[in-house]
């Protein structure tokens, strides 16, 4: 019983945590401050290769974003698995279809998952300011990985459709052990980032 107990706590602090130190940043595309960039995280392909609903809307918040002067470019991140599966290159193409110019696009095909999305807007694109788009489950962990290598981020929400509850529960569950997964990884990529990789010369 003592043990499950905290089990439970271990999984349910970090993501309390993270909401604390978050949830002032976390705006509308109407209320976002204004940014440079916009960094968008992958959410999976239709087996079509399309942007599911998830994904579809982070593009679409994020193409407002742009349409509205609060960013100029978009950083659009996701995974490639084989040739039929291209986050990235699907992201762009819907932005592009928003009305988004492709110069004004980004493509990361190297975003497997959300902290090395971060790392990646930080060192290979050289971004320390940016608004991260996603939707509100996910912005706590992004927001507290893109502050550890550097990023001063705001969040903005793109939950534009009405998802499933089954969904929404889904999402959620998963957040409380990714929520600890991403403290330690954030407290552990603050150190490298400020003295170096333990074998650097």
């Amino acid at each position: 019983m003592v043990v499950g107990g905290l089990a439970a706590l271990a999984l349910l602090v970090p993501r309390w945590l993270l909401w604390l130190r978050v949830s002032n940043r976390i705006h509308t595309t109407k209320s976002a401050p204004y940014a440079p960039v916009a960094i968008v995280f992958g959410a999976g392909l239709r087996r079509d290769g399309t942007p599911t609903l998830v994904l579809a809307d982070r593009v679409a918040a994020a193409a407002d974003l742009f349409h509205r002067g609060r960013v100029e470019r978009l950083l659009l991140s996701g995974s490639v698995r084989g040739p039929t599966y291209d986050e990235a290159g699907a992201m762009a193409a819907l932005a592009v279809e928003l009305g988004v110019p492709a110069d004004a696009l980004w493509v990361d095909n190297g975003g497997v998952r959300t902290a090395a999305s971060c790392q990646r807007a930080r060192e290979l694109f050289g971004i320390t300011e940016a608004v991260l788009v996603t939707q509100t489950f996910h912005l706590p962990r992004a927001l507290a990985l893109c502050d550890a290598v550097g990023i001063r981020a705001q969040g903005v929400s793109a939950d534009l459709s009405r998802y499933s509850v089954r969904s929404r529960r889904l999402w959620e569950l998963r957040e409380y052990p990714a929520s600890l997964v991403a403290l330690l990884e954030s407290a552990y990529v603050r150190v490298t980032f400020r003295f170096g990789a333990p074998n650097d010369a």
